[in-house]
């Protein structure tokens, strides 16, 4: 939160966390930390300024699920399917206007599957989008 803190205040959007905080896998918590700051600083850059952000943490028998959701511009189905390839953007002319390079979700694909996990999206065009971290409970 507080690497994107600046932005979160100057678009005046409401993040709210909410979950089991006292979950406990074994991660790399910096390659960890910034799958999340790729996830959160998406939801901030397709927000609609004064939004809303939720960050829900939940524990299971098998994973630790780390859900970011927005209510931003969202996704259509047709891009789901490409959008954790390296250098793919689902709107270049956006993309480009507000800094992306379509790297970021590529780099978050990658950190999971370092960590045997998975990272896995839900969308509606006009309504957001939920991207999940889905992390291995491995008994720590």
């Amino acid at each position: 939160m507080s690497i994107c803190q600046p932005r979160i205040e100057e678009r005046q959007i409401d993040v709210a966390i909410i979950g089991d905080g006292n979950s406990r896998v074994a991660i790399d918590p910096s390659l960890v930390e910034q799958a999340i700051v790729n996830l959160l600083d998406n939801a901030i850059k397709y927000s609609d300024n004064a939004g809303r952000i939720e960050i829900d943490v939940n524990s299971g028998d098998s994973e630790l699920v780390i859900s970011v959701k927005d209510n931003g511009i969202g996704i259509s189905n047709d891009h789901l399917p490409r959008l954790f390839e390296r250098f793919y953007r689902v709107d270049q002319a956006r993309s480009r206007a507000l800094g992306g390079t379509g790297l970021g979700l590529s780099i978050v694909k990658h950190i999971l599957q370092a960590h045997g996990g998975r990272v896995s999206v839900e969308s509606l065009p006009g309504i957001g989008s939920t991207f999940r971290i889905h992390l291995p409970n491995n008994g720590v």
